[in-house]
């Protein structure tokens, strides 16, 4: 069995979710969103850090999926929400994981598919079958199951 987690990166709102893969099998684990406090922008990332650490200390995922922020408006934006995904990066690289990183246009669960099957080839076990899944309010775009 394999543990993933799958990060949806915000300043505001940072969703999560876990699931763990056994062959075929795939089971929700648990999800959620950390949600920064503070009033500025270095305090704000610091609750996030702590919030997505504590979450990895929980759960101990096996594999990391980071997904890839959208270009906002304005410039300003476009930073604070690459800050917010430097964190979401550096919380599973910190427990020794690297982060997948899939594309906007690419769904969660096509990139933790790919998690996961790197993470098997690496172990030498069997890639598990295409599937997996997570609760859609964990993310601002819900994953789609086709493969």
């Amino acid at each position: 069995m394999i543990r993933v987690i799958g990060i949806d990166p915000g300043l505001r709102n940072m969703g999560w979710g876990v699931i763990d893969v056994a062959g075929s099998r795939i089971t929700h684990v648990a999800n959620g969103i950390c949600q920064s406090e503070g009033g500025d922008l270095a305090t704000r990332l610091l609750s996030l850090h702590a919030q997505l650490t504590r979450i990895m200390v929980t759960y101990r995922p096996d594999a990391a999926a980071v997904e890839q922020t959208f270009v906002n408006k304005d410039g300003a934006g476009t930073l604070k929400l690459g800050q917010a995904r430097g964190i979401a990066m550096l919380v599973p690289a910190q427990a020794g994981l690297a982060a997948e990183a899939p594309a906007p246009s690419t769904s969660l669960s096509s990139c933790l598919w790919a998690a996961s099957r790197r993470w098997t080839a690496l172990q030498g076990a069997r890639p598990p079958l295409c599937g997996i899944y997570l609760l859609a309010s964990s993310f601002a775009t819900p994953p789609s199951p086709s493969c």
